[in-house]
C-alpha cells in the first residue's frame, strides 16, 4: 500500500514538474512578441490584483474571437478586392484590345481606302484642269487663227475687187478704141500687167490673164474682131473674178460659222470640264473631311489605348501592393491568434500566480 502511495506521489509531482516545463516554455514564448509581453503583462496584473481567473479566460477568449473575426473580415475584403481587381483587369484588357483593333481598321481604312482615293480625287481634278488650260489654248488658238484667215479674206477680196476695178479699166479703155495709136496699146497692156500683177498668186485666174496678155500682145487692134475677142475674154475674166470673189465671201461666211460653232463646242467642253472639276472637288472635300475625322478617331483611340495600358500597370501595381499589405496582415493576425492561444493555453494552467515578464 506505501508502495502504491509513493508511486502516487511520484507521478504527482512528475506531472506537476513537467506541467512547470511547459508553462515555462509558453511563457518564453509569449515574451519574444509585443503583442505575448503585453498579454503576459495582463496576465500578471490579473493574478496581483487577485481576480477571478474565469475573467481573464473569458477576456483572452473574446480578444481571440475578434482575431478571428478579424481575420476572416480580412479575408473577406480580400478575396472582394480580389474579384474587383480581376474583373477591372479583363475590362482594361478588353479595352486595350478593342482601342489596338480601332487604331489597326482605322489606319487600314485610311491606307487602303481613304487615301488612295484622295489621290485618285486630286489626280482627276490636275488633268482636267489640264484639259482646261488645252481648251482655252484652243480657244485662243482658234481665234488668232480666224483673225488670220480673215485678214487673208479682206486682202485677197481687195486684191479681187482691185482686179476687177483693172479689168473696168481695160474694158473702157478698149471701148475708146477706134483707131488706136501705139501709147494707147502699150496702156492696155499695162493695164493687163498690173491685172496679172494683182492675181498673180491666184492659180485659178492666173493662166487666163497670162492668155489675155499674149492675146493682146500679138494682135491687131484695129481689127474689130480681135477687139470683140479680147473684150469677151476680159468679160469671162471679170466674170470668173466675180465668181471667186462670190466664193470667197460665201466660204468666209461658213467659215465664221464654222469657227462660231467651234468656239461653242470649246465653251462647253470647258463647262463640262468645270462642272466635273466642281463635283470632285466637292469629293474631294468630303474625303479630306472623312480622312480627318478618321485620323482624329484613330489618334483618340491611340491615347484611349495609352490611357487604358497605364490604367491596367497602375491597377497591378495598386494590387500588388495590396495583396502584400493583405499577406503581411495575415501573417500579423495569425500570429496574434498563435499567441492568444498560448496565452489562454497559459491562463487556464494549474497555476499562474507565478508569472513575472
Amino acid at each position: 500500500m506505501k508502495s502504491i502511495i509513493l508511486i502516487a506521489l511520484i507521478a504527482v509531482a512528475f506531472t506537476a514538474r513537467v506541467q512547470e516545463r511547459n508553462m515555462a516554455k509558453v511563457q518564453a514564448d509569449l515574451a519574444k512578441s509585443t503583442y505575448g509581453k503585453a498579454l503576459l503583462h495582463l496576465v500578471e496584473l490579473h493574478s496581483m490584483a487577485g481576480g477571478p481567473v474565469q475573467e481573464l479566460i473569458d477576456a483572452i477568449e473574446e480578444l481571440i474571437n475578434d482575431l478571428e473575426e478579424e481575420l476572416e473580415e480580412l479575408e473577406f475584403n480580400f478575396q472582394v478586392r480580389t474579384n474587383e481587381h480581376n474583373a477591372l483587369v479583363v475590362s482594361l484588357e478588353q479595352d486595350i484590345q478593342d482601342a489596338v483593333i480601332d487604331v489597326n481598321n482605322t489606319q487600314d481604312t485610311l491606307d487602303n481606302l481613304l487615301y488612295p482615293r484622295r489621290a485618285q480625287i486630286q489626280s482627276k481634278i490636275d488633268s482636267v484642269i489640264g484639259y482646261q488650260e488645252d481648251n482655252r489654248k484652243n480657244y485662243d488658238e482658234a481665234i488668232l487663227v480666224r483673225e488670220q484667215e480673215h485678214e487673208a479674206f479682206e486682202a485677197q477680196i481687195a486684191e479681187l475687187n482691185d482686179a476687177t476695178a483693172s479689168v473696168d479699166d481695160a474694158l473702157a479703155l478698149l471701148a475708146s478704141l477706134t483707131n488706136p495709136s501705139l501709147l494707147q496699146i502699150r496702156r492696155f497692156q499695162n493695164t493687163l500687167k498690173n491685172i496679172e500683177n494683182k492675181i498673180r498668186s491666184r492659180s485659178r485666174m492666173a493662166p487666163m490673164i497670162k492668155a489675155l496678155i499674149n492675146l493682146a500682145s500679138n494682135q491687131n487692134f484695129s481689127n474689130q474682131d480681135v477687139l470683140k475677142n479680147i473684150v469677151d475674154a476680159l468679160n469671162e475674166f471679170r466674170n470668173a473674178v466675180v465668181d471667186q470673189i462670190n466664193d470667197l465671201t460665201a466660204q468666209e461666211a461658213q467659215d465664221v460659222i464654222d469657227h462660231e460653232a467651234y468656239l461653242e463646242q470649246l465653251d462647253d467642253e470647258y463647262s463640262e470640264f468645270q462642272r466635273q472639276i466642281n463635283r470632285a472637288t466637292v469629293d474631294l472635300t468630303a474625303t479630306n473631311e472623312k480622312i480627318d475625322s478618321m485620323t482624329e478617331f484613330r489618334d483618340q483611340r491611340a491615347a484611349d489605348q495609352k490611357q487604358y495600358t497605364a490604367e491596367l500597370e497602375l491597377e497591378n501595381n495598386t494590387y500588388a501592393e495590396e495583396t502584400d499589405i493583405y499577406t503581411n496582415t495575415k501573417n500579423e493576425f495569425t500570429r496574434e491568434l498563435g499567441v492568444s492561444e498560448q496565452a489562454l493555453a497559459l491562463v487556464q494552467s494549474v497555476d499562474f500566480s507565478n508569472i513575472k515578464v
